[in-house]
């Protein structure tokens, strides 16, 4: 099974930016995530990604390391 990332239409993919600072994102698993801000957007269960800035999650310096290394 692919991840909520990997299941987004390719087209809607494409257009999707980081609502804060409208730079491309990453895809990580169920997530998508910016590192310049080292925030994630969650993907709910019905693939929707939730592209709003008070429910991006804060992610911590070990975390970016790895998100970044498998990209």
């Amino acid at each position: 099974m692919s991840s909520r990332a990997e299941a987004i239409d390719p087209i809607v993919r494409e257009r999707l930016v980081c609502p804060q600072d409208h730079g491309p994102l990453i895809d990580a698993g169920d997530e998508l995530y910016n590192p310049r801000l080292h925030v994630a957007y969650g993907i709910d269960a019905d693939g929707i990604p939730v592209m709003l800035a008070d429910e991006a999650r804060a992610v911590d310096e070990a975390e970016h390391a790895t998100l970044t290394s498998a990209s």
